[in-house]
């Protein structure tokens, strides 16, 4: 094992690269760090309590660096008797939605004000109402590139009303028609603990109550200042179906990546971050399940598939399928690709056994190499091809923001190392690549080695030139991320990590490298800012976008 980057002694050599573009193992700080080729407990020296190995005390506690679950061994033959599906679909849960319209029925009286601003003044009005908003909902489902349940719209005119609604310990979100009513059902609904979002009517229908007093009534509760920390002023739809859509998409993107399971290979670790302060942020953010699955484990796992000799011929099978394709040449030895078909197969069939769809790997280069005869870095690709979420480098600082892009989009996500900002270029890379990155066609790609180790199979994926793509940059302290919108406009063949992009962007140079902050990107094919920022403030991180 090589060590990653040394004491000044020999620091004019330059650090030791591994998995693409990376200081090899962690930076100093970080989680799980190498010392003398032994994983080290965090804030030791090689040992943990009672001078014990990084890995005897994980077996001794159960937990990993970032406070995981450790995952018991499994066996080859229990794995492959599990009957896989052929999907490339990213699976999410869909999101569940109360329609709740609150109106009022005034009673006419003399010489005095006896109605609100609004539409509606009859039941007659309320049920015209419904029937409208139900044949909205029904035009957004069916548009919809997100799974979306609808439940039954219902009438409130009063907080006890509510005592009768159906649906509501099950919705995820409050869909709230605010054509009139008191503020009191609005509060009684965020008392549930849901998310909430106001429709209101300007010319899409009878004009709404709330559409006047929304902001000074409720949201500020009478005062200059915000006063409802549960819900935002961008929590307020006006006439716009296009508008409740991304909000949709997002809440849905939040709700699939909130407590997701994960597992992780080697370890939890995070960029240039102590695991204690990584912990802390995954756990508060984004609650992630994490489980952490040995190299023992896998290597004996791989070992024994490669044994199998159904499961070598299924990976050569499906090797030739894939070197068959048209927009796929073969420049690495044919042997990498097969292995990495079948550290796929066998990476489906833990994540399967464990209901889990996501994957990461860490110190995946000169670990993982003996063990499966290839470079994981084909690998990856394939599995975020096939629907599952898999990350080079186990990186908690930027992983979660994948996860959670992949579940607003639909799409894989590229993570990528990023270069400094210049005449409004920049380049992007990695050595592991969907080719999938539109969720539904396959890019071109060159199947090439790793770069800093020159061996195994790594893909050169030609992304679209012309496409429009999102770039989210998180920071190491889980504040402030920054979305960049961009183009791409070349797919160069630099000596650095195979897959690589020249993107174009409209904010100034020194904007942007002044704006970079922590390390690693999530990009994305298509313009999902507005969702990503949505869902973040949801969870307490800031998005800011250089437009």
């Amino acid at each position: 094992m090589v060590n990653k980057e040394s004491t000044a002694s020999n620091a004019g050599s330059g650090p030791v690269r591994s998995c693409c573009g990376g200081h090899y193992g962690n930076m100093p700080g970080e989680a799980g760090q190498m010392s003398g080729g032994k994983e080290t407990v965090p804030g030791g020296h090689g040992q943990g309590p009672g001078g014990v190995t990084r890995r005897e005390f994980l077996q001794v506690t159960g937990t990993s660096a970032l406070g995981a679950v450790v995952l018991p061994g499994l066996s080859w033959s229990a794995l492959a008797s599990l009957q896989m599906e052929d999907s490339f679909e990213i699976r999410r849960k869909p999101l569940v939605v109360k329609p709740v319209l609150t109106y009022e029925v005034p009673v006419r009286r003399e010489q005095v004000s006896w109605r609100n601003w609004g539409g509606l003044e009859t039941e007659e009005d309320a049920d015209r109402e419904v029937v409208r908003i139900r044949g909205e909902l029904d035009a957004l489902r069916s548009a919809a590139d997100f799974p979306v349940d609808f439940l039954p719209v219902e009438k409130v005119k009063a907080v006890g009303d509510l005592d009768n609604v159906g649906g509501l310990q099950k919705a995820d979100l409050f869909l709230v028609y605010a054509a009139g009513g008191g503020s009191g059902i609005f509060d009684a609904l965020l008392s549930k603990g849901k998310d909430m979002m106001f429709f209101c009517r300007h010319k899409s229908g009878p004009v709404y109550l709330w559409y006047e007093i929304i902001s000074p009534r409720y949201l500020r509760r009478h005062t200059d200042a915000h006063a409802i920390p549960e819900i935002d002023f961008n929590d307020v739809v006006i006439d716009s179906q296009d508008e409740i859509m991304w909000r949709l998409r997002a809440l849905c993107g939040l709700k699939n990546t909130l407590d997701a399971g994960i597992i992780a290979v080697g370890g939890a670790g995070g960029w240039s971050q102590p695991a204690d302060v990584i912990r802390e942020h995954v756990d508060d953010k984004y609650r992630l399940n994490i489980r952490v699955f040995s190299y023992d484990d896998l290597g004996k796992l791989t070992t024994e598939a490669m044994a199998d000799r159904q499961a070598v011929a299924r990976a050569r099978s499906r090797a030739d399928a894939y070197l068959r394709d048209s927009g796929v040449t073969l420049e690495t030895k044919r042997e990498f690709v097969d292995n990495c078909f079948l550290l796929e197969d066998v990476m489906k069939r833990v994540m399967e056994n464990y209901d889990c769809r996501a994957i990461t790997i860490n110190h995946c280069m000169g670990t993982i190499m003996p063990v499966s005869k290839t470079a994981a870095c084909l690998t990856l690709g394939l599995l975020n091809d096939a629907g599952y979420l898999a990350f080079c480098e186990s990186d908690f600082v930027v992983v979660p923001a994948g996860i959670l892009m992949a579940n607003i989009s639909g799409k894989p996500v590229f993570f990528n190392n990023p270069t400094y900002p210049h005449g409004g270029i920049k380049t992007i890379s990695h050595c592991t690549a969907p080719r999938r990155m539109d969720g539904k066609n396959l890019e071109p790609a060159r199947i090439l080695t790793h770069f800093e180790s020159d061996y195994g199979a790594a893909p050169k994926v030609e992304m679209k030139v012309g496409q429009k793509i999102t770039n989210i940059i998180p920071d190491f302290s889980f504040k402030k991320y920054t979305g960049l919108p961009g183009r791409i406009v070349e797919n160069p063949f630099m000596p650095i990590c195979r897959t690589q992009i020249n993107i174009s962007y409209d904010c100034d140079d020194l904007l942007l490298a002044e704006k970079m902050p922590g390390f690693h990107w999530i990009t994305v094919y298509g313009d999902y800012l507005k969702e990503s920022e949505y869902a973040l403030k949801k969870i307490g991180i800031v998005q800011e976008n250089l437009v």
